[in-house]
């Protein structure tokens, strides 16, 4: 049965938090709050994790899950990043962004692109998540929320906990979310010269990065 911890969107209350990451740092699987929608989330190296995340989204092991990062520091770590792409990645960040990178030996094989060895990488501009993210001290393996039998990805913590309590360790609702995803931006070419390619249109303006 998931723990429910409401907590301030603007202000979230460290102590709720705290408790959440803890939640995280055992093992488990939690719904939070991001500037696009809900996600579910959970620690980047436990594989059983990872595994309940694709069973909840009823996905298979080609499912591309995203790190969630708290800054371009951190988000070099899991990625090789050049200065081109470095400067186009502080231009929107923090935003409702989802970037594919080359993946450094840093990323655990299986959440990385079998083939290609990318990875997707975001840096939410969520003031609870971010906390979160401070609190957990690592980035967190995250993938959009959404209902199996339905294909809007969720974004109201309440009708979270109804459908999924049984399934998650933890809800952290911080009120509605935007409804829209991400915009998936692929900055790969540009690691050989070439220009980024727009994958998916989302809530991020995509013409602030010239698509």
């Amino acid at each position: 049965m998931a723990q429910y911890f409401e907590v301030h969107p603007e202000n979230p209350q460290p102590r709720l938090l705290k408790q959440a990451a803890a939640i995280l740092e055992n093992g488990g699987v939690a719904a939070v709050p991001t500037d696009s929608s809900y996600a579910l989330a959970c620690h980047l190296d436990d594989k059983s994790a990872a595994d309940r995340m694709r069973q909840i989204r009823r996905v298979d092991e080609k499912h591309h899950f995203t790190l969630l990062c708290r800054d371009l520091s951190e988000l070099a770590n899991y990625a090789r990043v050049d200065n081109r792409q470095y400067r186009l990645l502080k231009s929107v960040t923090p935003g409702p962004f989802t970037f594919i990178l080359d993946a450094t030996r840093e990323v655990p094989r299986r959440v990385s692109h079998p083939q290609r060895k990318t990875i997707g990488l975001r840096v939410p501009d969520h003031r609870a998540l971010q906390a979160l993210l401070e609190m957990h001290g690592a980035p967190l393996l995250a993938t959009t929320l959404i209902d199996p039998q339905q294909h809007d990805a969720l974004n109201e913590p309440e009708e979270i906990r109804r459908r999924f309590e049984k399934l998650l360790d933890a809800v952290i609702g911080a009120g509605p979310c935007p409804d829209q995803p991400t915009t998936v931006v692929d900055l790969t070419p540009m690691g050989t010269g070439g220009d980024p390619v727009l994958v998916r249109a989302g809530r991020g303006d995509a013409s602030l990065l010239g698509l």
